[in-house]
């Protein structure tokens, strides 16, 4: 993940790291300079939990320790950001539902996936169960011509569970390593999208026991925290798997990622760094947080 994150991260570390360096310079952290390290923090969305511990714990682990703030603050957001361990499955097909709200880049990471896996020499087949939008099925086509991936799309108005289950036997009956659904984007307040979005989950279950295998949620970084209010809509109409955070090359709200894996106990698999096809990046932890703080990566 080190390949440029530092750089992919600038705006987001410059809000945290950059202005903390010219708080503490190589100084000593004084008492004093506490609430207004409090204010960069909280300006980082690093979130009100993450930002007590650190006020708490920063001056007496650089006390203790002797290490540098930077370092210090590294440990600090490492250990209070709990990221549980990522479950595998050995199905073939291996499905994976993607939800999220418009414009966070779904169809997006779907390619991006889609073209990961094919690197791995997957056979992968992409569904639009976003039956909403013509336009809809009409980006994934275009994704799929220039992947040279397979697609499965249906008529405007079809039904979305259908074209799930359809696409799951599809997998199964071709040989495919893949499913990969995408849903129409939808507001998490919207209670009869989210019913559709459960349906969509069973119905894959109907077509392959144990389907699906994952369930990804996109969430744009740019957004921040406020996000967090999404996701938990969303866990509500379906077991959510794992998180993908989009377009934080963009935002100078990079902590949130962290503030959000603690608070919600789902990991975040991937981030979304730029607009080439590598800049869906696996998401590690400890990289992450270097990079935010501007720092080398660590051994």
């Amino acid at each position: 993940m080190a390949f440029n994150l530092r750089k992919k991260l600038r705006k987001s570390s410059d809000a945290l790291a950059g202005k903390l360096d010219r708080l503490f310079g190589s100084a000593a952290i004084e008492d004093a300079d506490l609430e207004e390290t409090e204010e960069i923090l909280l300006g980082s969305d690093l979130g009100w939990e993450l930002t007590e511990k650190i006020i708490a714990e920063l001056p007496r682990k650089v006390r203790k320790s002797g290490l540098s703030w930077k370092e210090a603050l590294a440990l600090i957001l490492i250990e209070n950001t709990p990221i549980p361990g990522f479950e595998t499955a050995a199905a073939r097909p291996f499905v994976t539902v993607v939800v999220g709200v418009n414009g966070a880049g779904k169809t997006t990471t779907i390619a991006r996936l889609a073209a990961r896996l094919q690197k791995r020499k997957e056979k992968v087949l992409m569904a639009c169960a976003d039956t909403f939008r013509a336009a809809a099925a009409e980006q994934l086509e275009v994704w799929a011509d220039r992947l040279g991936t397979a697609v499965l799309t249906q008529l405007p108005g079809s039904d979305a569970g259908a074209v799930a289950f359809d696409a799951v036997k599809r997998g199964l009956n071709r040989g495919y390593d893949s499913v990969i659904i995408d849903t129409a984007g939808r507001l998490p307040n919207k209670k009869g999208l989210l019913d559709e979005l459960g349906k969509i989950h069973r119905v894959c279950g109907k077509a392959m026991e144990s389907a699906p295998h994952e369930v990804l949620l996109v969430l744009d970084g740019t957004v921040g925290q406020n996000a967090r209010a999404q996701a938990e809509q969303f866990m509500k109409a379906l077991p959510v798997t794992g998180l993908v955070v989009t377009k934080l090359d963009g935002t100078a709200r990079g902590g949130s990622v962290l503030a959000m894996a603690s608070q919600l106990s789902i990991p975040v698999k991937y981030i979304g760094v730029g607009e080439g096809s590598e800049d869906l990046l696996d998401f590690n932890l400890e990289s992450y947080v270097r990079a935010l703080l501007g720092m080398d990566e660590a051994g």
